[in-house]
């Protein structure tokens, strides 16, 4: 009895402490912090039984498809490379003020199993800035990506940028973009003519001389 009491009050000095550390303001937040080696830790090693516990169950379709790599360059490119960069590339401003830092994919494809890059991409990351792409993006749209990931380790800069632009037109976000300037490019000339009609309408109208008339019926109102 005298054990459980011990560690009952135990229990509830930590949990108090916790509360008053929290309340505190002691820890910093800022991301331009980084984490203890205890916390670096507890947070790597958490995300890797979650990740590898809910990605066991995913049917995975065949990866070795090159096509199906060509097919996601794009969505990676307007996707992930800003913030874990790519071959040839650092990532831009917003991925180097990430912590904990976005990982090299080409080193997370090494350890990972395409089934969890996948989980990972399609439900991103609580506390590390990777979002959850399967708000936006259906499974169809997010193996391709998958699978352009499995390659990064065989590319260097000019490969990349080769495969980049073999895939021209094609991916999700690559159609989106292709749409956007269709429909720009049949918006455009149609507001000139609608301009210059308008234009012509009131250049050779009446309302000219109506204006004029105004005056005239100000000035007999005022002579009444």
């Amino acid at each position: 009895m005298k054990t459980l009491i011990t560690l009952l009050i135990a229990a509830a000095t930590v949990a108090i402490g916790a509360i008053l550390y929290a309340f505190s303001g002691i820890q910093d937040v800022s991301a331009r912090s980084p984490h203890s080696g205890v916390i670096s830790w507890l947070l790597s090693t958490t995300s890797h039984a979650s990740i590898e516990r809910r990605a066991s169950d995913i049917d995975v379709p065949d990866l070795s498809d090159a096509s199906l790599a060509q097919a996601g360059i794009k969505d990676f490119d307007a996707m992930c490379a800003a913030c874990h960069g790519a071959p040839g590339r650092e990532p831009e401003a917003m991925g180097q003020g990430l912590n904990p830092p976005a990982p090299d994919l080409a080193e997370s494809a090494a350890h990972m199993q395409p089934a969890e890059l996948f989980w990972v991409t399609k439900n991103g990351l609580k506390m590390t800035g990777m979002p959850a792409w399967g708000a936006t993006h259906d499974d169809d749209a997010l193996w391709p990506v998958v699978a352009f990931i499995t390659t990064l380790a065989d590319l260097d800069a000019d490969g990349y940028e080769a495969l980049l632009a073999s895939a021209e037109g094609m991916g999700h976000h690559a159609g989106g973009d292709e749409q956007g300037s269709h429909d720009h490019g049949e918006t455009a000339p149609e507001q000139p003519e609608d301009d210059a009609h308008d234009h012509d309408a009131h250049s050779h109208g009446e309302p000219a001389p109506e204006e004029e008339e105004q005056p005239e019926d100000d000035g007999h109102d005022h002579k009444h």
